[in-house]
């Protein structure tokens, strides 16, 4: 267990909650877990390191690559298949077309010597895509342990929550074990283990304490999180290297990376260059609008009404929702300028970040932004969708939730002016950080 919690950080309650599921190598396990959590909250990284360290017998497959019921069958049977033959090193495919034959073939794998006396662990990662496959595939995995009368546990990983699995027939109930996100506490544990050894802890820490200042409002998922801190931490080392400052001397340190990470706001986050042009640069002091051919985005050819709901989400992330009567209801009376403004009201909120919005808002603004009427059709939704995997919106609420999915833009001011231009709206007009 030491050793579990030095590998595995700030996530000491659900490794114990899943030691205690696992038991014994020889025990009946219970048959189906249900692990879910928000992106980058740990489930596939503890899942994965515990039956590892425990030495379990298990398979992992990610159900975005088995798209269909035969691969993702035969992808399980065959990776059972070569643990169950690892020590004479021969192993043949197995092929599997329906659950009824996938139960009768793993009853075969099993058999063997090395699994028949220990809980087997499938592991099935992505598991909201089995939503979209045959309608007993899910109740098969759940009760797989029944059916197969074998000690066989089948925990599925996703990021939405049970009662968006279960079936309207009623089915086998799983253990249902939640992972929170990270606070910025675990974030600043977990991000400081992983300190270069050329440097001291207290170094690398007071730059994570940094890095989540700056950050931790508009980006928790620890992986990019992991990402910005590898990129970024050279250049805050820069002044220690040619002896300008020491350590200690955060002020200037903090100095010489502010801009920097002002830039890696705009570009690393959003993943618009890789990290070979961020390096570059990082190194010239280049400004991002010299880099050709630095974004993606400039090079995306948009259809006329994805314009205007781009054009429409940025306004919305950027303006307070109390604005929206002033800026486009047509007769909202006079307002005051003076009283509108608050005078404590100071901070931009293009410093602040993109605010989250619901997708009635989006709807509202584009209707009364664009000159003919607009049909909420299917077609206005696909292009949402669209948007949201160029990444040019971000979808930052989950369906289950009462007040329905929300969604930030991305994207920035340069870019929707330049959107703005090829529609001929002047979208600085509207905007309340310049009034």
């Amino acid at each position: 267990m030491t050793h579990l919690e030095n590998v595995v950080l700030c996530r000491e309650s659900q490794v114990s909650t899943l030691q205690a599921l696992f038991g014994e190598r020889h025990h009946f396990s219970f048959p189906s877990i249900f692990i879910y959590g928000h992106t980058a909250s740990g489930k596939t990284y503890v899942t994965q390191t515990l039956l590892k360290t425990l030495e379990l017998p298990h398979v992992f497959v990610n159900c975005v690559e088995c798209f269909t019921l035969r691969l993702l069958l035969e992808q399980i049977l065959n990776k059972l298949n070569h643990l169950s033959s690892s020590e004479d090193g021969y192993s043949t495919e197995i092929t599997c077309e329906t659950f009824n034959d996938f139960v009768h073939l793993f009853k075969q794998v099993t058999k063997a010597e090395n699994l028949k006396d220990q809980t087997v662990y499938i592991v099935l990662d992505k598991a909201e895509c089995l939503r979209d496959m045959e309608a007993n595939l899910l109740p098969g995995f759940l009760r797989l342990q029944e059916l197969a009368d074998r000690n066989v546990t089948v925990i599925f990983l996703s990021e939405i929550v049970w009662e968006k699995f279960r079936p309207n027939t009623g089915c086998f109930e799983p253990f249902v074990l939640y992972f929170p996100d990270y606070s910025i506490g675990n974030l600043q544990k977990i991000l400081s283990h992983d300190h270069p050894p050329e440097y001291s802890a207290d170094f690398y820490a007071a730059y994570i304490n940094i890095l989540l200042g700056v950050f931790y409002t508009v980006c928790r998922d620890l992986k990019e999180l992991r990402h910005l801190a590898v990129l970024n931490f050279p250049k805050y080392c820069e002044p220690v290297v040619t002896g300008e400052a020491s350590e200690r001397d955060t002020r200037k340190l903090w100095r010489n990376i502010e801009p920097h990470l002002k830039k890696a706001m705009q570009t690393v986050y959003l993943r618009e260059i890789s990290s070979s042009q961020w390096e570059k640069l990082q190194k010239d002091d280049t400004d991002l609008g010299q880099l050709k051919g630095l974004s993606a985005h400039t090079h995306v050819e948009l259809p006329y009404y994805s314009k205007f709901i781009l054009i429409a989400a940025y306004l919305a992330s950027y303006n307070p929702a109390r604005t929206d009567k002033r800026f486009f209801l047509k007769h909202h009376g006079k307002i005051k300028k003076t009283n509108f403004l608050k005078k404590h009201e100071k901070t931009s909120n293009h410093l602040l970040g993109p605010k989250p919005f619901p997708l009635d808002r989006l709807l509202a603004i584009l209707y009364s932004i664009v000159d003919s009427r607009v049909a909420p059709t299917a077609n206005i939704f696909s292009q949402i969708t669209s948007l949201v995997t160029l990444q040019l919106l971000t979808l930052v609420g989950h369906d289950d939730q009462l007040d329905g999915p929300k969604y930030k833009c991305t994207v920035s001011l340069d870019f929707i002016r330049a959107i703005s231009r090829t529609v001929n709206f002047d979208i600085i007009k509207y905007l309340y950080d310049f009034l």
